[in-house]
């Protein structure tokens, strides 16, 4: 029997509401002590909740989720009482003290929900994510890995695949027999089918971790071009230093910024020239570093200059100082920079995968297995019924790597990290 943890579920400090969870064995038990009564499952009651000395602590509502249909799977029992510091405390004090409680550890709740088979590991990933979202596109990819996309999709590839070993090994079963159906086309067209689906989800997964990181963009160019006023025309504050002299930003300079529902880190450097002064040489260097790094640069010229650095296809080369010759953006009136950020935001658009479902290396770690194992039982295929038992041990190979996606097997390595991520309370 496990354990009964306790924890506030919401945000330390003072506010309108705290809500304190309960979870386990003995979770109904530790709030009639309190409430006095539970209400009935999944009915809300307002409750004078009292210490073990009979002193009124707060008033507040109870609620009660039962074994089976709670976030953990245990009995849970959830007080919403007023979000004072001083009642949080109390009442903290008071489950502490019985000897069947304990308090719960960082993620603990969502680590019994997955342990209880109410939560995929896909999903608990995806509520990680959802907890983290600071944009509208973070928000809404980790909703469709808290839904269960991945997973779904995980078991449609995992059928495909269980079906075509299962044909497989009814062929080696019988083979001394005369078995007058060919397997090997409808075995190579699951295999086919299920290996271009996961292609296609690999090719989506690393945009859809940029999304779930953010999209670094650099702004380059010579001294003194206005790198550090765009910066701070972007950002709408002085985050960073200007000056008419050249050489200002020896360091960079970093700004979050959310551009049209996509995480954008932008990223001032130094101006990009040959110098003989030791400090500003390093943060050159470290420039054109960053710059190399970066998902997109946007680099500012001067009129009539090339640009101080090669650009790639994908980068945005502009004049600058469009205040003082006309064409390009400024930093200083704003010309120009409602279309420099509509040009970010369109090329960084287009590296993002219309609807991905695996947003995570591990993700497309285990794909990438889970192709190679398929290629290997392809060609295993093509040579002969002589190598169907290798071939259905390949398929089985790639199984385990689509099952590691959900948790179902081989993932143990990773969960103190996964739910290290969650706060105490969930």
């Amino acid at each position: 029997m496990s354990d009964t943890i306790f924890a506030l579920a919401t945000a330390r400090g003072r506010a309108g509401v705290a809500v304190i969870r309960i979870s386990g064995p003995a979770a109904v038990e530790a709030a009639t002590r309190l409430a006095g009564a539970v209400p009935d499952p999944r009915q809300a009651a307002l409750r004078v909740l009292r210490g073990a000395d009979g002193a009124e602590i707060d008033r507040g509502l109870v609620l009660h989720f039962p074994k089976g249909a709670s976030f953990t799977g245990e009995d849970v029992v959830e007080l919403q009482v007023h979000g004072s510091p001083a009642v949080v405390a109390a009442l903290s004090r008071e489950l502490g003290a019985m000897p069947e409680l304990r308090m719960a550890e960082a993620g603990e709740f969502t680590r019994r929900a997955f342990e209880n088979g109410c939560m995929d590991l896909a999903q608990v990933e995806g509520l990680a994510d959802l907890i983290d979202a600071e944009t509208e596109r973070q928000r809404a990819q980790a909703l469709r890995m808290l839904s269960g996309a991945l997973g779904q999709r995980a078991e449609a590839w995992r059928a495909d695949l269980l079906r075509a070993a299962a044909l497989l090994e009814a062929t080696i079963d019988f083979a001394d027999e005369e078995v007058p159906v060919d397997v090997s086309d409808e075995v190579r067209g699951l295999i086919d089918r299920c290996r271009a689906s996961l292609a296609a989800e690999i090719e989506g997964a690393r945009a859809a971790e940029r999304v779930r990181e953010g999209f670094e963009v650099a702004i380059v160019g010579p001294p003194n071009v206005g790198k550090s006023t765009l910066l701070n025309a972007l950002a709408r504050r002085e985050a960073a230093l200007t000056s008419e002299i050249a050489g200002t930003t020896r360091d960079v300079i970093e700004v979050r910024m959310d551009l049209e529902g996509l995480p954008v880190t932008l990223v001032d450097t130094a101006g990009l020239r040959e110098t003989e002064d030791h400090v500003e040489r390093l943060g050159v260097e470290r420039a054109r570093s960053r710059a190399a790094e970066a998902d997109l640069r946007v680099i500012l010229t001067e009129p009539g200059q090339a640009p101080a650095i090669e650009p790639a296809d994908e980068d945005i080369v502009t004049p600058a100082k469009a205040d003082l010759h006309g064409d390009g953006v400024s930093g200083l009136t704003g010309q120009g920079i409602d279309t420099l950020v509509a040009e970010v935001v369109s090329r960084l658009e287009a590296r993002v995968a219309p609807s991905p479902v695996a947003t995570r290396e591990r993700h497309r770690q285990a794909m990438l297995a889970a192709v190679e194992a398929l290629e290997t039982a392809r060609d295993g295929l093509a040579q002969g019924p002589d190598r169907y038992d290798i071939c259905a041990e390949d398929l089985r190979s790639a199984i385990r790597a689509l099952e590691s996606l959900t948790g179902r097997i081989d993932v143990e390595n990773v969960l103190g990290e996964i739910f290290a991520s969650f706060c105490i309370g969930k």
